[in-house]
């Protein structure tokens, strides 16, 4: 895909802050910390904006765009939980702002959301339903102009630190898609209670947690889109959290790729660089497949989305064949770099606990694969 010379210096524009946001980006992951000071870089690279409108605070940039310059955070920052968060925040909350919220609402959030100074998150898991969303047990019953939320939700990523959620919520009991509605909550609304941090194995640096509601009171105004619309809104908010998500990881998978060619260039054993041997030069052939096979679905269905085109199958397709190509080249890096890649010391071992959660989060490649078939007539 091509990108004008504006969206290279997008791009570009984030190298000077690199070096600063992965200063201890390893103590973070050992420590399981979210670090403020690296999320105020954050906020200063203007990354943030990048979707949104101008007169909020944006930069007003395409999906593909956005992904682009996500991709190169990817590559540049070693912090994966950062990443992670960034995309949250952004794609979580802002992204169905922009899409299905008031015109209040977007004034009053989005400018926020843009600068950074608001930190986002959703909230849709439950306990007892991950990836089956239409099964969730939290209630918002209507009382007069307000709503009254009960119930709990969990793997909230961002959850510990947000500021603001977005909270999904059966409006209908009777079930079904159309009984799902969105909500806006801000992390000081009464019956809202955050959980503390669970400790998890990779992307140990984005807080993840769990929300209780009781008896948690909204103003009416803080649905986004309507009453029911909520699976509508989760639709839209999930195809730009997979697509902005795995383009990170894409810059990932790329970095991780120029390491192990330069290792094994450089890397002698019994008489021979390591890349002459045809077990290891093949391992990285197959890492440059792989990034290269992501980036073409990511960037060819973001096309196909912002055209308007059907792209359930695609989005499908580009998270399945990402994130279990990412777990691939992880664990081809760590082989690559031998007892060295077995060490925390190298980062090595990290990339690959980061990786295994893409193919759990936004529907599991167990579900990927069903979302196939169906399109498939199987």
């Amino acid at each position: 895909m091509r990108f004008s010379d504006d969206d290279e210096a997008l791009r570009q524009g984030l190298r000077p802050w690199l070096d600063k946001l992965n200063d201890g980006h390893a103590e973070r992951d050992a420590d399981a910390v979210f670090s403020r000071d690296a999320w105020e870089l954050v906020r200063r690279t203007g990354i943030l904006g990048l979707p949104f409108e101008e007169r909020f605070g944006g930069l007003g940039r395409s999906l593909p765009t956005t992904m682009h310059v996500l991709e190169g955070l990817g590559e540049g920052c070693r912090d994966a939980g950062l990443s992670f968060s960034v995309c949250t925040s952004m794609v979580s909350t802002g992204v169905p702002l922009q899409r299905y919220g008031s015109a209040a609402l977007k004034e009053r959030y989005l400018p926020g959301v843009c600068s950074g100074e608001l930190i986002g998150a959703h909230a849709i898991s439950e306990p007892d339903s991950g990836s089956d969303a239409l099964a969730m047990r939290t209630r918002a019953e209507r009382d007069g102009d307000s709503f009254v939320l009960t119930g709990g939700k969990a793997f909230v990523s961002n959850g510990p630190v947000a500021d603001v959620f977005v909270v999904y919520a059966r409006t209908d009991p009777r079930g079904g898609p159309l009984g799902i509605t969105a909500f806006l909550v801000d992390r000081d609304t009464p019956g809202l209670g955050v959980g503390r941090p669970v400790s998890k194995m990779g992307l140990r640096s984005s807080p993840l947690g769990e929300l209780f509601l009781d008896g948690c009171r909204i103003p009416a105004d803080r649905v986004l889109g309507r009453v029911g619309g909520g699976f509508l809104v989760l639709d839209h908010v999930m195809k730009w959290e997979i697509l902005c998500s795995f383009a990170v990881t894409a810059g990932e998978m790329s970095h991780r790729l120029a390491r192990c060619v330069e290792h094994a260039r450089t890397r002698s054993q019994f008489g021979r660089t390591i890349g002459s041997f045809q077990a290891v030069s093949h391992r990285i052939v197959d890492m440059r497949i792989g990034v290269e096979t992501a980036r073409r679905w990511l960037y060819g269905t973001a096309e196909k989305l912002v055209a308007g085109e059907n792209v359930t199958e695609d989005v499908a397709i580009a998270k399945l064949v990402t994130s279990e190509a990412n777990v691939a080249s992880a664990l081809s890096a760590v082989q690559i770099f031998g007892g060295n890649g077995y060490m925390t010391e190298y980062g090595i071992e990290r990339q690959l606990r980061d990786s295994v959660a893409g193919t759990i989060y936004s529907g599991s490649s167990e579900i990927q694969r069903n979302r196939i078939a169906t399109m498939l007539g199987l």
